[in-house]
């Protein structure tokens, strides 16, 4: 189980490889999951938002999450394995929960529930019923993809809860990451990678980046030098590694992962499952392109 203390590092939602009948194609998984545990990740979040989780069975999850088993036993490493389980039903967000618990998962990425629009008391009943399973759990904010932004309160009162032991903070600027650190609360990990660097300076412990799938080796080397305290020597790289960020979402996350990670032989296909579509021609230049530089 990952605890509240140990929530801190670079964490990557790895992407869900499929082959070009859409299914999952657990060879490519392993091969990349081995990768990103190779480059000393602290997590891996399987069928997350970046693993195109809403397209994602319960039995594919626990494909996923077997494979992704096997990788971290090969690569002989303790990173921590979590797995996405919210969704916008309370009820489905708490078996989902449950299954993950089940198959080992460290802890349970929980994104604020979508579409629906709760008020913010029910939200905050949504987390509280999804620690009663057991499993600690990581509270998602990212408004723009579930249309309701979460108050102070609200965060700080889910943060409370017995069983939560921080968050993924995806908002478009550091001013709830500031005031949760002066406040004192559990460890915040950004999950805007435009802000990575602003959000640890803020801080965040750590980091949850979908950018992460790759280039890891740099992300990593980030991290590690703004922890040694080699701040203008973490800006530097994080400064490099910007014009990819922002390539790498220029279309919807995950279409220009995937087209990258199969240009680079690690997944055999960059297939997506509709309603996302591969990346257009003229990204695919930009990104050419940046891998020749």
């Amino acid at each position: 189980m990952l605890r509240e203390k140990d929530l801190h590092g670079i964490y990557v939602p790895i992407i869900t490889p499929f082959d070009e009948e859409y299914e999952v194609d657990a060879a490519s998984f392993y091969n990349l999951a081995y990768n990103l545990f190779q480059d000393e990740i602290d997590g891996l979040v399987v069928n997350g938002t970046t693993g195109e989780s809403p397209t994602i069975t319960n039995e594919e999850m626990a494909i996923l999450f077997a494979t992704a088993q096997a990788a971290r036993e090969a690569a002989q490493v303790d990173s921590s394995l979590i797995v996405g389980t919210g969704t916008n039903d309370t009820l489905s967000t708490v078996k989902k929960t449950e299954a993950a618990g089940k198959l080992g998962a460290d802890a349970v990425l929980v994104v604020v529930p979508y579409y629906n629009r709760p008020s913010q008391q029910g939200i905050i009943e949504h987390f509280r019923r999804a620690t009663s399973v057991g499993v600690p759990v990581i509270l998602y904010e990212i408004p723009y993809r579930t249309g309701v932004t979460l108050e102070l309160d609200t965060v700080r009162t889910i943060l409370e809860l017995d069983g939560v032991i921080g968050m993924k903070d995806s908002t478009p600027n550091t001013r709830l990451v500031s005031e949760l650190t002066r406040l004192g609360s559990k460890p915040v990990l950004c999950g805007e990678d435009s802000l990575l660097f602003e959000a640890l300076s803020s801080g965040a412990k750590g980091v949850m980046s979908a950018s992460a799938n790759v280039m890891t080796e740099r992300f990593v080397s980030f991290y590690q030098h703004f922890e040694a305290g080699q701040h203008e020597m973490s800006k530097q790289l994080f400064d490099e590694l910007q014009p990819l960020i922002r390539l790498l979402f220029e279309e919807p996350n995950p279409a220009p992962l995937k087209w990258l990670l199969e240009q680079q032989g690690v997944i055999e296909s960059g297939t997506l499952r509709l309603p996302l579509l591969s990346v257009t021609e003229g990204l695919q230049k930009k990104l050419a392109a940046y891998l020749q530089k």
